[in-house]
């Protein structure tokens, strides 16, 4: 059955629309914003398998060309499959609020995919996407415990905009997306320009507070136009095995979660699931099902010592950084880089400096865009002791990445001031939770030791949540096992003078206004701590690029010398550029920019460039080869491709003859300059010298 309603949020109007297009999905809307729509469709198979043990939930996010009436610029002139960057991290966004909300108990097959059919530029369609999945889950039989509502947040002009336009964030000091269910929030990312975390809150329950109504159209569409819901049973537990399995492992258990060396933790664990899985199965018939109780009970033990007996895997207090150290200049021949070690986490960080053709060229929905900041974060298989293969970025490195980008970009230097394309590249060489974190602190450390003018040191930390009942602890610099068996990862970004960056995703219903104040400034407690140590390290950036960085200058030319810098068919720039080992680039302004390689040839280059550009002067004295001999006179170069006239009058005190009694063809004479007329002619002397 059709069906079309329509909410106002933000002063703008949301329309969604059901029962009309892409029918045979289990779910499908139609989500319109402004001239933005996104068509959002869900598919479950229809068998549960619990034996999984997880949920093969998978999200699918495309952009198509043809919704901003544009052909692809890529070889095959369609969409090639592997996604981009915006479209994982929109992915991502959409799958984290969702994921938590699906019934104990269900573990079918489940497609959520959202594709952009049309896009003014200006509405950005990924808070439909986001929305439109919350709709479409909730109209089908998937047993989704939502809805659940977002929405972009700006900062403009000292107020808080709900989905600002992209014009309007062009001026924005934030760009923030949050989830939420009607009682909590869920999910919180983005970008912010220093500032505070009391407007970080403010911003975050600003958008709970104004995206109440996409919740309530949402139970409202439910109840009118959607599916009965499957009844999926919690998977049965074997109450007798799991005592079994409490009693055996009762002490081992205790060894496991007081242990706080990770690698030795894990060996104990190992040890211990052999021994109860020996004890209790010697034929192996229920070792998957004892593995996933003894899992269970680790979870549990591990919660109550740190809700109980107040104290952490690694022994720490609750709001303790783990030991902190860091160094610079650890590559020789990189341009920056950073060793970066936190407890177990450690990063490799390098900075990379190149010319304006290095940027990043990306085609995305709103045009081309050129990308002058690069953040790659790997995750190889080592630093976690695994062996595996190497694949390409997976999603969680993309998003990794980003999250770091965006906590950088803040205080990078403008285009202006430096010209420079940045590529900052993190390997994670350990991992034992807040990589990401380790990549932006190492990363901020690296761009310094290269010479990048950062406004501000940034360093990062993640945050974990412990929640039983009433009890709630909040935990600095998480572990990686306390992210897995917390309720929590709430990764803060920030400079002294407020957050850079967030990202929050929770395993739980929500989290309330009090628990994400607390959490923020337990955050900026650990930030500031984390960015003393660093200072250790280095405390500010360089005042010079790197030795083995390229090196940019400027020098500004008149219009009309331009194609003496360029020459027929580029032939001239193209000679310097290899000679000099430069890349050389000239605007339509008489800019000049160069980078060199090598340092050494920097001055030498632009000495060429200055003679080759360069223009006569009145009054200023000149050495010159003449050219060419006239009767009337000698045309000498005093500058290259520059030649004057020397009247044979000009040539010396006494009358001369003949040209030729002073001068041939080749030689070499000071002259000073007379003259420069309107038409560029210029006058010169040599008995003005004498």
């Amino acid at each position: 059955m059709f069906k079309k309603v329509e909410v106002v949020v933000g002063g703008k109007t949301i329309s969604v629309e059901t029962g009309k297009v892409a029918k045979q999905a289990d779910g499908s809307v139609i989500m319109r914003y402004g001239d933005t729509v996104v068509l959002v469709t869900v598919v479950a198979g229809k068998e549960n398998k619990p034996e999984l043990g997880f949920l093969p939930l998978t999200i699918e996010y495309q952009e198509r060309m043809a919704a901003v009436g544009r052909i692809p610029g890529n070889y095959f002139r369609r969409e090639i499959g592997r996604p981009s960057d915006q479209e994982v991290l929109t992915c991502r966004i959409i799958d984290r609020p969702l994921r938590p909300l699906f019934a104990d108990g269900y573990y079918s097959e489940t497609q959520v995919i959202a594709t952009v059919l049309s896009a003014d530029q200006q509405n950005d369609p990924d808070i439909l996407a986001l929305n439109g999945a919350s709709c479409a889950l909730s109209l089908s039989d998937v047993p989704f415990e939502g809805p659940i509502a977002g929405a972009r947040v700006g900062y403009v002009d000292g107020d808080y905009v709900l989905n600002p336009t992209k014009d309007e964030l062009e001026t924005s000091r934030m760009d923030v997306i949050v989830a939420c269910t009607g009682k909590a929030v869920t999910m919180v990312e983005g970008k912010v320009d220093s500032m505070s975390e009391d407007e970080v809150l403010d911003a975050i329950f600003f958008v709970f507070e104004q995206v109440q109504p996409l919740i309530d159209m949402q139970i409202d569409l439910q109840g009118s136009n959607g599916k009965e819901k499957r009844v999926v049973e919690p998977v049965a537990v074997d109450e007798e095995l799991l005592a079994k399995v409490q009693e055996i492992s009762a002490e081992g258990m205790a060894k496991v979660v007081s242990t706080a060396d990770k690698m030795e933790r894990g060996r104990v664990y190992d040890e211990l699931k052999k021994t109860v899985i020996t004890d209790l199965d010697p034929e192996g018939e229920n070792a998957k099902e004892i593995s996933n109780l003894l899992s269970s009970c680790k979870k549990k033990t591990m919660r109550a010592k740190i809700v109980d007996e107040e104290v952490r895997l690694d022994g720490r207090a609750f709001d303790q950084v783990r030991p902190i150290s860091s160094e610079v200049s650890y590559l020789p021949q990189t341009h920056g880089s950073a060793l970066f070690t936190r407890g177990e986490t450690q990063a490799m960080v390098t900075a990379t400096l190149g010319s304006q053709r290095d940027a990043q060229r990306v085609e995305t929905l709103q045009g081309e865009d050129n990308r002058r900041f690069m953040v790659h974060y790997n995750f190889p298989p080592y630093c976690v002791g695994e062996a595996r293969f190497l694949r390409g970025p997976s999603r969680r490195d993309v998003g990794h990445g980003t999250l770091a980008l965006r906590g950088l970009s803040a205080v990078l230097p403008s285009e202006e001031e430096f010209p420079y394309t940045i590529r900052v590249v993190s390997e994670i060489m350990e991992s034992n939770g807040s990589s990401s974190m380790a990549t932006v602190c190492g990363g901020s450390m690296a761009m310094m030791d290269a010479g990048v003018p950062l406004k501000a040191p940034v360093s990062g930390i993640a945050m974990g949540l412990i929640k039983e009942g009433d009890k709630v602890v909040i935990l600095s610099d998480i572990l990686g096992d306390e992210d897995h068996l917390g309720d929590m990862d709430f990764k803060v970004v920030g400079t002294e003078d407020g957050i850079t960056s967030l990202q929050m995703d929770i395993k739980i219903d929500g989290v309330d206004r009090d628990i994400m104040g607390r959490a923020l400034a337990q955050a900026k407690e650990g930030r500031m701590h984390i960015l003393g140590e660093m200072a250790k390290g280095i405390e500010s950036s360089r005042t010079e690029v790197a030795e083995h960085a390229p090196k940019y200058f400027s020098y500004k030319i008149n219009t009309d010398k331009i194609r003496d810098i360029i020459g027929p068919g580029g032939k001239i720039i193209k000679e310097m550029s290899a000679y000099y080992d430069a890349t050389i680039e000239v605007d339509d302004s008489g800019l000049v920019k160069m980078f060199t390689k090598d340092g050494s040839k920097a001055d030498a280059l632009l000495k060429k460039i200055k003679e080759m550009t360069a223009t006569a002067e009145v009054g200023k004295v000149y050495t010159g080869i003449v050219k060419t001999i006239k009767d009337f006179g000698a045309f000498v170069e005093i500058l290259p491709g520059t030649d004057g006239l020397v009247h044979i009058s000009e040539l010396a005190n006494e009358r001369v003859g003949k040209v030729t009694d002073v001068l041939k063809e080749g030689d070499e004479l000071e002259v000073k300059v007379l003259e420069v007329d309107s038409r560029g002619r210029i006058r010169l002397s040599r008995k003005a010298l004498l």
